[in-house]
Formats: C-alpha cells, structure tokens, sequence
C-alpha cells in the first residue's frame, strides 16, 4: 500500500482526496504544514504528496521550497482554485510534478498516481531534461523532472562521491575531489571554495575573531597565481553578504549589482553565483561558482542541491579542524608525559600497555627487550596485581611506598587511579604514576641527621651551661668547707646551695626524661583540681614566692580525667613555673577549668593566666620551641616538653598573644568522668 501526503490548512480537502482514491491501493495522510510532515518527508515515507495550494503567489511558492528542502524526489501534485500562468511556471520550477484544478478528480488523480509510481518504482534518482520555452525571460532556464533512471547510473553516483570520503581527513584533497565531482555531475566550468583558517589549537566556535579572513584552499579552471593574492572577507564583499544574510548569492541580483566590492570579487573569479559554507554552527567558507560548461546558468534547484552538499562538507572541514586539534593536542600531551621524570603508564582494560613515557621503560622495561616497548609483565608483580584491583573496582587506591626486589634501597611513590567514560561506570583503563623518591629520601635523612647533630650540639651547649651554673655554688661552698665548717651561717649557706642545685638538676633531669619519651603506658583516673595544686606546689619549690597566689576557678564543677599523673603534673608545674616568674614580685596567678570544644562536656579548656608583661606574636610563636628563652637562666625546654606531654594526651597547647601572660591547654575528657561529685 502506497502513503500519500496531503499537505492543507482545510481537512474537508484532505478528505476528498480520500474518497477519490482507491482505499485498497492508497493510504492518505493528513498534516496542516510541511513542519508537521517532516518526519515523513525526511525519510522517504511517503509515495507523493498533493499540495493544496489555494493562495496563489509567494506564499504557496515558499511552501513548495519548503517541501523540497526535506525532500528532492517524491512528486508534488499541487491542487489550486484556477490556474495563472505566471505562478504555474514558477510552481514547475520549484519541481511541482502537476498542477490540477479542483475539484478533486478521482479517474484523474489515479491516473497520475500510477503513472508516478512505475519510473519511481525503478529508481527515484533525479535526471535533468530540457523544459519548453515559458518566454523570453526563461528561454535559459532548466528545470528539474523527476524520470527514472538505471540502477548503474545511480551506483555510479553513489561511487563517485564516495570517493571524496576517502579524504575525510585532508580538507584540501577533499574539497578538490567535491569541486570535480560537480563538474562531472552539473558541467560546471569554474569553481573556487575560500576558507576561514582555524587560528591553531581554537576551534572556529572558540576564536570568530581570528577567522575573518578567508583562503581559497581548491579551485577548479582558475588560475592559481590569481588565488595566492586573492582572499575573501567576512566583513565584506561577497563573504561578508553571505556571512549576514546565509542564503546564496547571485552576481546578477540586484543586492550584488548595488555592491560595487561584490561585483569586483565577481569580476576577478569569472563566477555567477556564491554558496555559503555551513558547519551547522557558524559559515566556514564560501564556495563559488560559474555557468556551465555549456554557457547556461545554473538553475535553483541545482543550486539548492549545491548548498546541502556544501552543509555536509561544512561538517566534513569541521570534523577534520576537531580532528586536527585533537592531533597536535595528543602529540603535546605524549611529549609531555615522554619528558616526565615521573613513571608514566597506562594500561586497558585488557591488561594492554597503551602509554609508557621513558621514565617507565627505565625503570620497569626489560634488557634487551624485542619490542622495544613495556609490555604488562615488564611492570613487577605487586604493582600489577594493584593495577588489576583498580581496573576491576573502579576505585583509586591511596599513593603507597614501593621498593623493587631486584633494586634494594629503591623507593617509589606509586599512584594508581582508574579512567572511566563520561557515560559509563564501567573502567576502561588505569594510570599508573612511579616517583623515584630514593634520592629526595636520603636527602631528607641527611638533612634529619644534620639537624639532630645540630640539637645534640645545641643541647650539650645547655646543659653544660645549666648544669654548670648549678655547681658553681656548690663548688664554692666546697673549697670553704673545711675552714668554715663550724660556722653556722656557713652550713646554713652551704644547704641552701646544695638544695637549689639539686633542684636545678633534678627538673632538668626530668626534662630530658619526658622529652626522651615517645609515650606513656602508665594510665589512671584522677581530678584535675588536685593535680594543678600538686603542679602549683612543686613549681613553688622550684621559684620560691611568698606573694604569689592561686586563685582556680572551676564554676563548682569538678572534672575528673585520666593519663599519666607524673607526666601531667610536671607539664602544668611547668606553665605556672613561667608564671610566677612573670613576675617576681609577687601578684596572682589565675587557673580556670571549663568544658568545652565541638561537644561540651567531652573536652576540657584550662586556662593560666598571670599579671606579667604578656606575650607578643611573635613571643607566642616562638616560645613553645626548644630552647627559645627569654632569660638568662634555663635551657628553654620547659614548654616545649609541656607541649610533648599535652599532645602524647591527645591535647594542645597554646600561647594566647595578650597584654597580660595567657597560656591555654585543651584536653580530651571522657564522659562519663564528667560527673557531680569527686
């Protein structure tokens, strides 16, 4: 059964055309407009297509360009109220097939139907005969009927276009063999195509402003020495027309004859007609054209075939500049990845090397290798049983250490991450990235060693000044022991010495044992408010004040948490040490507890605040380092063993920049130790 389009704004039309054709042999189709026939039309749907075309004048003409935009082959019977002369020449030369009168004739109208479907049922390849004289002003034109044609001739065309797709990736031999298959095809004596050239690694979408200019890059019966100096624009002349208004010029139209640059351009190229050149997107060039061979013009339907021809060639030099940019940007990337230091690989899906830079080859390929490249089981086992893990789960795996069995003292940072389609989950290959980290590693240990040498000189310097400077009364003492052991006041002298120096040496002792620690195992539960009175006490031994107070301030809520006592005690006996030596004439020194931090009641915030002179930046950053001391006493290790032991308890400690001296120590506690009640 044959599908006949009815294209009418009136469906008693439609259904007329219904009753007039034999039901068993025909099936009507009704749509309002050429866009709701698309579909149909586009792909070869339907057997004709019967036009009511009731408005004469342009308005019909544009619908029937309309329909031959879609679709070049399926005959149009076009139905009208009466017929002028005038408007059926230019109906039989847009490609209507009939024009009939209505009413709608049912033998009539059969009658045609058949007659189209038998040369249709051969081939549907359009051939170009000679139309009858309509008048002196279309004695020259030649229209487009719709005869069969031989299957060889219609695979002789198939063929010779297909010829231009062997240079899809070549845009100069492509449109070369595009301009000699028209002249074979149409007879066309001269034919030029101008180019906007791609500015490098842009696309035409990306840079318009550096494709103003256009090149010829083929031509057919021009010479070639006019061309080198010739170059179109697309801000003026005949590209520029064809930029702003995208339809096809001709030189005789009146738009070209007021132009006078257009009519140069004309002139210098011996064309008659310009065809843009159209990428769907933006005009890539411009192609022009001259009569035929014979002398005469070519006709509008010519030159609308000419003009979707020259949309799919647009879209051929796009995907060749895409293909192009796509090129150099590989060639740029590979060189990159070559000259890494970086070990580069990458490996598909079926465990084939695609890419190995030379850093891999080096330090992975093989000796004396065939290939010459790095296959799969040049990379050692274990990394490429980690490459296959990737490659199966799709998932990363975190940079780990690796050091070769065959090259001991060899490290490698590894990298393993998977690629995957935009659009599919599935891992379609994995790269893998080796640094050589042997020689950064043993210059990080030289550097370690040198900055311990650098501490132990350091340390040896204090503590022989420390420890000297508590013999000195002690040795003093001992060459008058034997003159002035009975005197009173000497003895008393002697045990002051003797005890000072003891508890000089004694916390610097204690120093270097919990700086020496790395953890503590002891562990035990214990309330905070008695072991900052201990700490108190002891840092009272070490500084004797009578005037300085402690005032704790705990909002009648005692906190209890666990750790090491010992290890506590001596790092808060530290902090209020520094405070009551904030000011040696006495004054107080203030301690507050309170619950704090992300989830009050699970962290504990004590604060030491004392009358000094504070702290500035740069005191405050500073102070926590070993040995940094703003006296002439001490190996300033005091706070930077507190901060060890505060942070072994999984705490911070921090010097507050303030005017008066704020140090801040925040310990975990756990909850339930939080109670009412000691």
């Amino acid at each position: 059964m044959k599908t006949i389009l009815v294209l009418s704004p009136h469906p008693d039309f439609a259904s007329s055309v219904t009753n007039a054709l034999n039901q068993e042999s025909y099936k009507v189709v009704h749509r309002l407009n050429v866009e709701d026939a698309e579909p149909l039309l586009v792909h070869g749907l339907v057997t004709a297509c019967v036009l009511d075309a009731e408005l004469l004048g342009v308005e019909s003409v544009w619908v029937i360009e309309r329909l031959r935009r879609r679709d070049t082959i399926t005959p149009i019977i076009a139905y009208t109220d009466s017929v002028q002369s005038d408007w059926e020449e230019e109906a039989f030369l847009r490609g209507v097939t009939h024009v009939l009168t209505k009413p709608v004739r049912p033998r009539l109208v059969n009658s045609i139907l058949e007659s189209l479907a038998k040369p249709a049922a051969a081939s549907k390849s359009p051939t170009y005969t000679r139309a009858q004289d309509a008048g002196p002003s279309r004695s020259n034109q030649i229209a487009v009927s719709q005869s069969s044609a031989a299957p060889g001739q219609t695979l002789g065309i198939l063929r010779d276009f297909s010829c231009i797709l062997t240079h899809s990736l070549d845009a100069e031999a492509m449109l070369k063999q595009f301009l000699q298959f028209l002249r074979e095809m149409l007879s066309i004596n001269r034919s030029a195509v101008f180019l906007a050239q791609p500015v490098e690694g842009q696309s035409s979408k990306n840079n318009p402003a550096g494709l103003r200019r256009l090149k010829s890059v083929a031509a057919l019966g021009i010479s070639s020495g006019l061309l080198q100096h010739l170059e179109l624009s697309f801000e003026s002349g005949v590209g520029g027309h064809l930029m702003r208004s995208g339809r096809i010029l001709r030189r005789d139209s009146e738009e070209a004859r007021m132009d006078q640059e257009i009519q140069r351009e004309f002139d210098l190229l011996g064309a008659q007609v310009a065809v843009p050149i159209l990428d769907r997107e933006t005009m890539v060039g411009v192609a022009i054209f001259d009569s035929r061979l014979t002398g005469e013009s070519l006709v509008n339907r010519e030159l609308e075939l000419i003009f979707h021809l020259l949309g799919q060639v647009g879209l051929g030099l796009r995907n060749i500049w895409l293909h192009d940019q796509l090129a150099d940007n590989h060639e740029m990337m590979t060189n990159v990845l070559r000259e890494l230091s970086s070990a580069c690989v990458v490996v598909s899906r079926d465990l084939k090397v695609l890419h190995a830079n030379k850093s891999a080859r080096r330090h992975f390929g093989r000796k004396n290798e065939r290939t010459g490249g790095l296959e799969f089981s040049d990379i050692p086992q274990a990394l490429g049983s980690k490459i296959y893990q990737v490659l199966k789960t799709g998932v990363a795996l975190e940079p780990f250490d690796f050091e070769p069995q065959n090259s001991p003292g060899t490290l490698y940072k590894i990298t393993i991450v998977p690629f995957q389609s935009e659009n599919a989950a599935i891992t379609t290959s994995a790269l893998l990235t080796a640094d050589d980290l042997t020689q950064s590693e043993r210059l990080k240990k030289l550097e370690l060693e040198t900055a311990n040498l650098r501490l132990v000189q350091t340390m040896a310097d204090r503590l022989a000044h420390e420890v000297g400077n508590a013999l000195v009364p002690i040795s003093t003492h001992h060459q008058l022991l034997a003159e002035k052991i009975n005197d009173p006041e000497f003895r008393e002298s002697l045990d002051h010495a003797m005890g000072d120096g003891v508890k000089r040496v004694t916390r610097l002792i204690n120093q270097m044992r919990f700086l020496a620690r790395d953890g503590f195992l002891e562990q035990e539960v214990f309330p905070v408010q008695k072991l900052i009175e201990d700490a108190y006490q002891e840092a009272m031994r070490q500084q004797p004040s009578q005037s300085a107070l402690l005032k704790m301030e705990s909002g009648g809520r005692p906190f209890i948490i666990s750790g090491n006592r010992p290890a506590l005690k001596h790092a808060f006996s530290e902090i209020l040490l520094n405070a009551i030596q904030a000011n040696p004439k006495g004054g107080q020194v203030g301690v507050r507890l309170q619950a704090g931090g992300v989830d009050e009641g699970q962290s504990l915030t004590i604060e030491v605040q004392d009358t000094g002179e504070g702290f500035s930046a740069e005191a405050a950053r500073k102070i926590p380092a070993p040995f940094y001391t703003t006296r002439n006493v001490g190996l300033g290790l005091g706070l930077a063993v507190t901060r060890k032991i505060i942070e072994s308890h999984h705490g911070k400690l921090e010097i507050v920049p303030s005017p008066s001296g704020i140090v801040r120590v925040s310990l975990p506690v756990e909850q339930a130790t939080v109670s009412g009640a000691v």
